[in-house]
């Protein structure tokens, strides 16, 4: 027998050889090829017969390459530098600790924040990564072209249009669009009324969004077009709460009367009179769904105006921290429904009455920068922790002194109790150094090693990358 001849026989003995050993049977009489070399001894036999095959399999079969080669276009540069070679170890020891997508995203959103992006052998979004920030919509297109069989399109203008809509691929476009909402609304809009028909639903429900920036009247058409045109329900839905931004709500039906009974205006005080909006608890979990259904439907004019008060009275004399349910169902009425004016009026009274918790709810509606002051003030009025402020802020914080908060007391005190574990308090200092400004998070390092910390600790990495970035290409 040629070698050929004899390396396809054991090649073709090589699945009946699995087979046995996956049913806990003897492979050895499945290899006559190699008898010599197996020997008589049976459980030697099956010892010998396991090296031969990894060998003959690791060296002697090797893959043939499909008859045609895809070549992908190169990985995008991005518009932001890449993080510093010397702090990537240290970006990748705070990406593999967080098993949890959203932590992930919490450490890419702060770096682009401060104007760096990760490394791609670090890190990549995934196509459908939606969360991602806007400055790696290339690599989100790249994963797409990567993972589908279509050709790269040419994308000569960043510039979008209805006539170069196909030359974008989703992300870019999406973030084209976005920019020419701020520029131009009209122009925008003009664009999405030409192009949106086309895509599929879940497409839809993400560009119209994008009106919700710079809202005004010459967006009803469009959005009166969509609700009673549209065939997805969440795009319907979306383009309702657009238009009740605008005063253009379902108005005070029969939902809106019912739902306004679970509620009552009432007056207080004697020499300076106010009104309170309480809560007419429900009896029965039949009643607390019905509410709970009346309050996801509705709007905050309708609301309000069912209550014979306008939706800033209602804001203002919401009975706050009675009903948590009730609270979180009228900020996302705001949030969903509210002008921008009222969602400032939602800020203002939730900070007022210490149920700062909701600014997660509204963070959608503020701007980063409100969404950084109010998260400050809450985390040194109301003594909120750092990981609550994390979320609040999102990645605009930039606290110059956090551990002077009432958390940063806090934390000290429980890092150097006689009973503090090395695992203790780790999301905590992971927040911390997501809101501390780089001064912030040096200043915090030295307090935090004269508490007892080691320099190496590996809860401290975000702080030591906050330390050690530098602010150069930060947005303002």
């Amino acid at each position: 027998m040629t070698d050929a001849r004899k390396a396809d026989a054991i090649y073709d003995a090589m699945g009946t050889v699995l087979t046995r050993w996956t049913m806990g049977s003897a492979a050895a009489p499945a290899a006559p090829f190699w008898r010599a070399e197996l020997g008589e001894n049976p459980t030697e036999a099956e010892l010998r017969l396991l090296a031969l095959s990894g060998q003959f399999l690791g060296i002697a079969v090797t893959a043939e390459p499909a008859s045609t080669l895809r070549v992908l276009p190169d990985i995008p540069t991005l518009a932001l530098p890449t993080l510093p070679e010397a702090l990537r170890p240290l970006a990748r020891r705070i990406l593999a600790a967080k098993k949890l997508a959203q932590g992930k995203t919490e450490l890419v959103d702060f770096l682009a924040a401060r104007g760096w992006t990760t490394h791609p052998a670090d890190w990549m979004p995934e196509a459908g990564d939606d969360d991602a920030p806007d400055v790696y919509a290339p690599w989100r297109d790249w994963a797409e072209i990567a993972a589908s069989n279509n050709a790269p399109r040419q994308q000569t203008n960043d510039h979008i249009t209805a006539g170069n809509w196909d030359d974008f691929w989703p992300a870019a476009r999406k973030v084209a669009l976005a920019e020419l909402r701020r520029r131009d609304p009209s122009a925008a809009r003009a664009v999405l009324e030409a192009k949106l028909g086309h895509e599929g639903a879940d497409t839809r429900l993400r560009l119209l969004s994008l009106l919700s920036e710079r809202l005004s009247d010459e967006d009803i058409a469009f959005l009166e077009t969509t609700v009673a045109d549209d065939r997805a329900p969440k795009v319907k839905a979306l383009a309702a709460s657009l238009l009740a931004r605008l005063g253009r709500g379902a108005g005070i039906g029969e939902d809106a009367a019912e739902l306004a009974g679970f509620f009552s205006v009432k007056t207080k005080g004697i020499l300076r009179r106010s009104r309170v909006i309480e809560v007419e608890r429900p009896k029965t979990p039949a009643q607390w769904q019905r509410r709970k259904a009346l309050l996801d439907g509705a709007d905050l004019a309708s609301f309000a105006g069912a209550l014979g008060i306008t939706p800033q009275e209602l804001i203002v004399a919401w009975d706050w921290n009675v009903d948590p349910a009730a609270d979180t169902a009228l900020i996302n009425l705001v949030v969903a429904t509210g002008t921008d004016a009222q969602v400032a009026d939602a800020a203002k009274a939730i900070g007022e009455h210490d149920a700062t918790g909701l600014i997660v709810a509204l963070a959608p509606r503020l701007a980063p920068a409100d969404r950084a002051r109010q998260a400050e003030a809450a985390m040194n009025a109301h003594g909120v922790r750092f990981e609550l402020t994390q979320a609040m802020a999102g990645p605009a914080a930039r606290l110059n002194d956090p551990l002077a908060a009432p958390a940063g007391q806090a934390l000290l005190t429980a890092l150097r109790s006689d009973d503090a574990k090395p695992s203790d308090q780790v999301a905590e200092l992971h927040a911390l150094g997501l809101i501390a400004s780089r001064e912030g998070a040096r200043q915090s390092l030295e307090r935090l090693m004269a508490a007892g910390l080691l320099q190496g600790d590996p809860r401290l990495d975000m702080l030591r990358l906050n330390a050690a970035l530098d602010d150069k290409g930060a947005k303002p």
